[in-house]
């Protein structure tokens, strides 16, 4: 039976394990991890509820440069069943109104104890502390070298080597991109690699109204084009934007496709055309007699949200009943095209996963590195980033079982010869 090696010990690598194992029963799999211990990244998603799948599957709620490439590949993730997979482990599963995925108990440890369970059951072996160096290819395979939790250097030999060893978002989980660098040091082409789904800076941002949060549309523009749209919360911040929305518009950010001159535009009153908000503004205004523009907010927005945008409406302070009727439309058109310009993404700690990575044209469908038979890259070492959700998670399970049952099916290369004595 084949000897497989998973490199990195997160989602990926701990499905891709317990898969191999699963169908080679007899193999010898080894999961070698850096940090003391597995699943620490896995342990912090859905803020501690692991958020691992979602009803609404679909290409387009992912962020590639290859968007044809991404079609077989999720269509071979969405085949091998992530959710029906942790069902049979014996995970019982809630889905809320949005189509996330949790585990019935809301903690994301339960999930790594369930694979960890698993993975002592099908007995393999998980080592952690240990730092890949190189890889080499061999007629007879595959060897690693690694430093062990101990500081000695140790080279393992493999049939199948599946590198699980995600990118740079979240540092402080013990990842910096190197299962990226790692594919290019195999000879595979590569995306720049850039923080997604995390909150952007803003040039001039507004620090009065950090903390408030408020329902909008946010838009991403590139001068006057609209990129794209997501409709949530929007938290404001001290150094600019945050929220869901603004983070999946952060998915748009990549390196030499996204957008010159990246702003992002919010509807404060998504659900009334510019039109209808006039007509609803100026009907306030009989209503308050006397009243300054800080009492105009009552009921509509955030005493301070109010403000900044009557500022950046340049409506005078003055008594409301004092203003024009023309105000009201100017009002109304601040209110649904608000401005953030000189946008920038937050840095790796902030982001969630990692956009950019090994081109999906370098994989075949099982995820197996073209013209490098038994050599595997998954999850966020490739150029596939999902949306907020758990299409990550979706993405990083499916692309871990896939390939580990894929390497169960490698037959061990034959030992060499020895030479007849003359």
């Amino acid at each position: 039976m084949p000897n497989i090696l998973i490199l990195g010990g997160g989602a990926a690598g701990l499905a891709a394990g317990l898969a191999a194992a699963q169908s080679a029963p007899r193999a010898q799999v080894v999961v070698l991890e850096r940090s003391p211990r597995p699943g620490k990244k896995l342990l912090a998603t859905g803020n501690g509820r692991c958020n691992l799948d979602n009803t609404g599957i679909a290409p387009e709620r992912y962020f590639t440069a290859d968007p044809a490439a991404l079609l077989p590949l999720l269509d071979a993730v969405n085949a091998a069943d992530p959710l029906g997979w942790f069902r049979a482990l014996g995970l019982y599963t809630r889905t809320d109104e949005a189509g996330r995925i949790y585990p019935y108990s809301n903690q994301a440890a339960d999930v790594l104890a369930l694979l960890e369970h698993h993975l002592a059951q099908h007995h393999v072996q998980l080592r952690t502390g240990c730092t890949v160096r190189t890889l080499s290819q061999s007629r007879s395979g595959y060897a690693v070298q690694f430093e062990t939790a101990e500081g000695s250097t140790e080279t393992l030999r493999a049939d199948a080597v599946i590198c699980a060893m995600g990118g740079a978002a979240g540092p402080q989980f013990g990842t910096d991109g190197f299962g990226t660098r790692f594919a290019a040091q195999c000879g595979g082409r590569t995306e720049p690699l850039y923080p997604c789904l995390t909150a952007l800076q803003c040039a001039k941002p507004n620090k009065t109204l950090a903390g408030i949060r408020a329902k909008a549309a946010a838009s991403l523009l590139d001068g006057s084009r609209v990129l794209a749209a997501e409709t949530g919360e929007v938290q404001f911040t001290d150094y600019g934007l945050s929220g869901i929305c603004i983070m999946q518009l952060s998915g748009h950010l990549a390196p030499g496709r996204g957008p010159k001159r990246p702003a992002v535009e919010l509807d404060l009153f998504p659900m009334l055309d510019e039109a209808a908000l006039t007509a609803l503004f100026a009907a306030r205004v009989p209503l308050l007699p006397g009243k300054a523009p800080a009492d105009f907010w009552t009921g509509l927005l955030n005493p301070k949200l109010g403000r900044a945008l009557w500022a950046a409406a340049k409506l005078p302070e003055k008594p409301v009943d004092t203003l024009p009727d023309a105000a009201w439309q100017v009002l109304a058109n601040a209110a649904k095209h608000w401005l953030f310009e000189g946008l920038t993404p937050c840095g790796w700690k902030q982001a969630q996963t990692t956009g950019g990575g090994l081109l999906l044209d370098e994989v075949e469908d099982d995820f197996q590195f073209k013209g490098c038979p038994g050599l595997y890259f998954v999850g966020e070492t490739l150029d596939c980033a999902g949306s907020c959700g758990g299409y990550n998670l979706h993405w990083a399970f499916g692309s871990g079982i896939l390939a580990g049952r894929s390497a169960a099916k490698r037959r061990p290369a034959p030992a060499p010869r020895k030479k007849r004595k003359t």
